[in-house]
């Protein structure tokens, strides 16, 4: 009986959030791509390259690796009922 209880509780919740590992495993992906952008372009950065160019680029990786780490935290705040 327990069995078909926790099946049922993982089912209702598939059901109600689909694909939610999906995006929680493509939201890492992001974000980590994210952090090497910010690696590599602080890099650039210290070896003197124009900043003109580099914060830009260094602005909008740093953005994404916000965005991507503030969607996860909301996609895992909703298995808490948040």
């Amino acid at each position: 009986m327990l069995n078909n209880k926790n099946q049922f509780e993982r089912l209702k919740a598939e059901a109600e959030a689909p694909y939610r590992g999906l995006r929680k495993f493509i939201y890492l992906g992001l974000g980590a791509s994210g952090l090497i952008g910010v690696f590599i372009f602080s890099l650039r950065l210290l070896a003197g390259y124009d900043p003109a160019e580099i914060l830009p680029n260094l602005a909008l990786q740093l953005g994404v690796v916000a965005l991507m780490a503030g969607l996860f935290r909301w996609e895992s705040g909703k298995n808490r009922g948040d």
